[in-house]
């Protein structure tokens, strides 16, 4: 696929219109939360790269039915083996360059709120991808269910819970992860309980 404004100065409208939304001071009526999660080939967000993406919609404090994303980006120049042993990427998906798995994932995200478990690794990533595409940062606030977390446990501000530790605490089953699919969806659940027990509302 060819991206021509990578060559010239203007542009692309899939930006001019994900930006847009941000203009809007009202927002949208309900309020929408994206759950998302990345493989990666590594914790380094400036020489590793993204290996997929899962994400899925929240809305009226529940997990919505059919709102659900998942891409597979191709790699010709980078290593395509997650650091973590336990990862499984889809290697029968249709795997898409980098650009295009930008396009969509910011189409499926529009102007929503992000959630993530240590979400700001994810988001530098996203952030060096759209550079690497001469386009602006992520403008979505985000939300972190790590620092959710801490705030319910009266943990200290600098600690750092893993995925599994915060399912067991929380009780969610494990069984979905390891993809970024299915660590969506379990953050997804973590998020839910832990909204509940904080008593945050829309």
């Amino acid at each position: 696929m060819a991206f021509d404004w990578l060559t010239g100065n203007n542009l692309p409208q899939f930006w001019k219109n994900y930006v847009s939304l941000f203009d809007n001071d009202e927002g949208n009526i309900e309020k929408r939360y994206v759950v998302f999660d990345m493989e990666t080939t590594g914790q380094d967000w400036k020489e590793d790269v993204i290996l997929s993406i899962g994400a899925i919609g929240l809305s009226n404090n529940s997990i919505a039915v059919g709102d659900f994303f998942e891409v597979v980006l191709f790699q010709e120049k980078f290593t395509t083996q997650p650091t973590s042993q336990k990862t499984v990427i889809k290697e029968s998906a249709e795997k898409v360059v980098e650009a295009e798995a930008m396009i969509r994932f910011l189409n499926f995200i529009k102007d929503s709120t992000l959630v993530g478990h240590n979400i700001n690794l994810d988001i530098e990533m996203l952030n060096l991808a759209l550079k690497r595409l001469d386009l602006g940062r992520v403008r979505n606030q985000f939300m972190d269910t790590n620092v959710l977390y801490q705030r319910w446990k009266n943990l200290p501000e600098d600690s750092q819970s893993s995925l599994d530790e915060v399912c067991d605490m929380l009780k969610v089953k494990k069984n979905e992860m390891h993809t970024a699919s299915g660590n969506a969806y379990i953050t997804s659940l973590i998020f839910l309980k832990l909204r509940n027990k904080l008593g945050i509302r829309d």
